[in-house]
């Protein structure tokens, strides 16, 4: 039964599992002018986007 349970999630809505798997979380460091010492800046971007992301 558990089995049947976990296929069932896992088919309930493939087309926004795979809509999901075109977005990235990005993590990029990013340093202080003042200070020097770096911090992170996160975002959850589109696959396609990455490069701008990190030109910034």
């Amino acid at each position: 039964m558990a089995k049947a349970a976990k296929t069932a999630i896992k088919t309930k809505d493939q087309k926004a599992a795979a809509e999901a798997k075109n977005w990235t979380k990005v993590i990029k460091a990013v340093r202080s002018p003042k200070t020097g010492a770096y911090t992170f800046k996160e975002a959850i971007v589109h696959k396609d986007k990455i490069k701008d992301f990190l030109a910034k």
